[in-house]
Parts: C-alpha cells; sequence; structure tokens
C-alpha cells in the first residue's frame, strides 16, 4: 500500500524527475569530465576545439539559454493548467501533471542546465589558477544536450498545443478510464447484499479525513479467517469519509463483538489495507474518470459557453465507457478465505448508478437541445448489443425519462415529435 501510495504521488509530482535528471546530468559531468581525449584519438575531431575561454563561454551561454527556457516552459504549463481548470473541468489538472512528455521536456531542460553550470567548476580553472586544459569530451555533452533541449522545446510546443485541444483531454480520459476497468475493476453481484450485522457489531473509525482511493483486501480477509470475524466495509471507494465515522464493521460469526486483541489486529490491517487521501484517483475508481467526462459536457451545455457539439463528443466517449461496463456485473463485492467463507462484503455502485453519474447531468442540462437528445439516444441504443437483461431495463428507464423531459422541455412541434419518435424506436430496441 505504501509503495502505491508513493508511486501514484511521483507519477503526477512535476519535481521528481527533474530532481532524478539533475542527479543523473551532474553524475555523467562528473564522469566524463575525467575522461581525457588525445589528438591521436579518432574521436578527437568530434569534440569541442576552442580553447578554454571559449568553453566557459559556452557553458555560461548555455545555462543562461535554459534559464530563460525554463520560464517559458513553465509559463507555458501555467497557462495549459489553468485553461483546462476553466475551460474543461478542475479535475482534470492531475492528467496535465501526470502527463510524460511533459515531465520529460522540464527534464532535460534543467538537466542541461545543471549540467552547464556544474561544469564551470573544472572547465578553465585548476587549484584556482586559470589553465587551457579542459575536459573536452564534457563540454561536447553540453553540446549536445543543447541540441537536445532544441528538439525537446519544438516537441514541448507541439505536444502543449494538441494536449489543450478537447478532443484529445477527452480520449486520454476515456483511455484511462478503460484501463482502470481493466486493471482495478472488480465485479460484484447486485442479488448478494451483505448479511445484517449480529448483536455486539464493532466499529472501526477512520483514522483521517478524505476519499478512499485504493483497498486491498487479502491481508484484512487474513486476519478476519483468523479470528474467525465477518466485516463489512462501509464507504465505496471514491466516496468521502470524515475521521472518526464508520470505515468498517466487525462482528463474529456466531454474533458477538470480537475481543479486544482481535478488534486491534483487525484495526491494524485496516490500516495497512485502505489509502485515505485529500483527492480522488482513478487507480481504483472508475466513476471518477465517469465523472470527469461528465463534468466536461455539463460545462458545455452551461449559459455561459454553450458549446452543445463538446457535450455530444463527452457523450460518445462516455458511451465506450459504459460499454465496458455494462458487459459486467456490479454491486456488492465479497471475499472469502482459503476456505471459501465469505468474509468481507465491499459496497459498490450498482450500473444504474454509473449510467446517472454519465448521461444523468447531460440529460438534464440538455434535454432542450435535439442534437445533444439525438446523441444521448445513440449511446442508449449502442448499449442494448452490450450487458444483460437487467442492464437494458435500467438503459430504457433512462430513455423512457429522457423521453419525459422532452416531451416538457422542447417546445416546438417540428423538434419534439422525430425525438419522441426515435426515444420509441430506442426502448423498443432494448426491450
Amino acid at each position: 500500500m505504501r509503495r502505491e501510495a508513493l508511486r501514484e504521488y511521483l507519477a503526477s509530482a512535476l519535481w521528481a524527475m527533474p530532481t532524478a535528471a539533475v542527479v543523473l546530468a551532474l553524475i555523467a559531468g562528473s564522469a566524463l569530465s575525467a575522461v581525457h581525449l588525445d589528438s591521436t584519438s579518432p574521436f578527437a575531431p568530434l569534440l569541442f576545439q576552442g580553447t578554454s575561454d571559449d568553453a566557459r563561454n559556452l557553458l555560461i551561454g548555455i545555462a543562461s539559454t535554459m534559464v530563460t527556457v525554463i520560464a517559458l516552459v513553465l509559463g507555458l504549463t501555467v497557462v495549459a493548467l489553468q485553461l483546462a481548470s476553466t475551460q474543461f473541468s478542475p479535475r482534470l489538472l492531475r492528467n496535465f501533471l501526470r502527463d510524460l512528455p511533459n515531465q520529460v521536456t522540464l527534464s532535460t531542460f534543467v538537466a542541461t542546465f545543471a549540467y552547464s553550470t556544474a561544469g564551470l567548476y573544472t572547465v578553465g580553472i585548476s587549484g584556482g589558477q586559470r589553465t587551457q586544459d579542459y575536459p573536452r569530451l564534457a563540454v561536447s555533452g553540453a553540446l549536445l544536450l543543447l541540441f537536445a533541449s532544441l528538439v525537446m522545446l519544438v516537441f514541448f510546443v507541439h505536444h502543449l498545443s494538441h494536449s489543450i485541444q478537447v478532443d484529445q483531454v477527452m480520449k486520454s480520459v476515456e483511455r484511462a478510464t478503460l484501463r482502470a476497468i481493466g486493471r482495478s475493476f472488480v465485479e460484484g453481484d447486485p442479488d448478494h447484499l451483505p448479511p445484517a450485522p449480529l448483536p455486539g457489531v464493532a466499529v472501526l473509525p477512520a483514522s483521517r479525513s478524505g476519499y478512499v482511493q485504493a483497498f486491498h483486501h487479502d491481508q484484512l480477509v487474513a486476519v478476519l479467517a483468523a479470528q474467525d470475524l465477518l466485516a463489512v466495509m462501509v464507504p465505496m471507494v471514491g466516496e468521502h469519509v470524515v475521521a472518526g465515522a464508520p470505515l468498517l464493521r466487525v462482528w463474529g460469526r456466531e454474533g458477538g463483538a470480537p475481543s479486544a486483541r482481535g478488534r486491534g489486529d483487525v484495526a491494524r490491517a485496516l490500516g495497512q489495507s485502505v489509502r485515505i487521501g485529500y483527492e480522488r484517483t482513478m487507480e481504483q475508481d472508475v466513476a471518477f474518470g465517469i465523472r470527469q467526462l461528465a463534468d466536461i459536457a455539463s460545462k458545455a451545455l452551461s449559459p455561459a459557453i454553450n458549446d452543445p457539439y463538446t457535450a455530444i463528443q463527452a457523450v460518445d466517449h462516455l458511451s465506450s465507457v459504459l460499454a465496458a461496463l455494462a458487459v459486467r456485473r456490479h454491486g456488492t463485492q465479497t471475499a472469502a478465505d482459503a476456505s471459501g467463507t465469505v468474509r468481507l462484503y465491499v459496497p459498490g455502485r450498482d450500473f444504474e448508478y454509473l449510467l446517472d453519474l454519465a448521461l444523468g447531468q447531460v440529460r438534464r442540462y440538455g434535454a432542450n437541445e435535439p442534437r445533444v437528445v439525438r446523441a444521448l439516444l445513440r449511446a442508449c441504443r449502442d448499449l442494448a448489443w452490450f450487458g444483460d437483461a437487467d442492464h437494458r431495463v435500467v438503459v430504457r428507464r433512462y430513455v423512457a425519462t429522457l423521453m419525459d423531459d422532452v416531451a416538457r422541455m422542447v417546445p416546438q412541434v417540428a423538434d419534439r415529435e422525430p425525438l419522441l419518435a426515435e426515444g420509441a424506436g430506442v426502448i423498443e430496441t432494448l426491450a
């Protein structure tokens, strides 16, 4: 759990990779400074041919140039973050911070600066006196880093201009959400409800306030099996919990509260199995990816922006996510011990909740726009090919509610009647 938390933090830490690049640049500079090639070496024509003063002036020029470039890159990055926050959704900022090309570009620039600045301590100076002997190979390395920084600068401008396009933003969120579904989604059973706790249930509170980011139950199930206990997780992954509020309910399989020792063991295992943080992540929280796409659609339909086509695009991306969810079972998840006895019940979101999370706000904000309604109907018609009869019942109820909104909110008969007819056809297809 700690390793995953550290990895998740470092992936969105804009300082981590540049710091590692600076360390590597200093090590490389120190190693190359110890290599001296004479004029008979076949690599001699490729090395820097100037004097020690020329080399120092070159390193000074590279270092000063990279300071300006780093300031430019950071300024452009801040502008991109502000644009993504105001135009799309503030929950997308984490995606930009995790963007690997941005981190690699910044790392290249700071590595070039550190390499050139560190070289000023050795080039043309020896024992506090000026000297004409200097490591030509190390200075040549600074030139190579300068050209690499030039290439990365052009690439960064290209990448940044594409990364703030709404199509690219939504496609990135869709890919991340589908990856989370394939990697961490645990199927549940909507008919498998947790048993009612027997008398003497013990409540283990949350140690801190925040969002449940991840939950790994193997160690907790092992402790429950050793103490012959049953437990129910109270919040779902992605939900907010307040410090001191119930996090886990535990009771004996035959009734009665667990012993003080057993409760302590369960509490320690729970602390190592659940990670609570100040923000939601997409590590195990599929609903967070859906929320990001739904936010883009909702903001596009607001009167301040009034961009229905962006909302339509968001619905198209949401339909891909919902199709991947429709072929899976949802509801309460269970975890059994080695003997097959169910020891832990974890609440899970059902398909109706996920469908409303994805398309509910779009329906409420865009039911008066015919093109948005047609996009919603198209998404629901596509979902008819996925999932089972229970999933289609949920989608059919959504379409019926959408048609009620259309009948109330679309005043023009020429717009309303074709939508109602198309909605009736979708309901018939789902039936």
